[in-house]
C-alpha cells in the first residue's frame, strides 16, 4: 500500500506513516503545488497509490470519471495532524485494506466511516 498526501494535509503525515510502515509521499515532494486535482489522481493512478486527503474534490472526480482507481481517504475533521487523528487513519488503512486495493472511496470522521466501493454507478 502507497499513499500520496494531498498538498491540503501536512508532510509530518510521512512520519506517522512510516512509523508504521505504509510507504508514502507528501504531493509537494513528487508535484506542482498548484496541479490540478486531476494531476494529482492521474499521478496516483500510474504509480499505484492512494490519494490521502481533506478535499472533497476528489470524491466528484470519481464520480464523473467512474474511475475504479485511485482509491481516495478523505477525512473530515478539524484537527487534521497525526498527533490527533493518525490512530484512526492508520486503523481504517487496516480495516479498509482490501476496498483500498480494489478500488474505494472512504470518508473518515471521528464518529464514522462511510466506503463506496469504485466506480460509482
Amino acid at each position: 500500500m502507497k499513499i500520496l498526501i494531498d498538498m491540503n494535509l501536512s508532510p509530518e503525515w510521512v512520519k506517522a506513516f512510516m512509523e508504521v510502515e505504509i510507504e508514502s509521499i507528501h504531493w509537494s515532494i513528487v508535484g506542482d503545488s498548484a496541479a490540478s486535482d486531476r494531476t494529482i489522481m492521474a499521478y496516483a493512478r500510474t504509480n499505484n497509490y492512494i490519494v490521502f486527503t481533506n478535499d472533497l474534490d476528489f470524491g466528484t472526480l470519481l464520480a464523473v470519471s467512474k474511475a475504479n482507481l485511485p482509491s481516495v481517504i478523505q477525512v473530515r475533521t478539524q484537527d487534521l495532524l497525526p498527533a490527533a487523528i493518525g490512530d484512526l487513519v492508520i486503523s481504517s488503512l487496516d480495516r479498509f485494506r482490501v476496498e483500498l486495493e480494489s478500488g474505494a472511496l472512504i470518508t473518515l470522521d471521528t464518529l464514522r466511516s462511510r466506503v463506496k466501493i469504485l466506480p460509482f454507478s
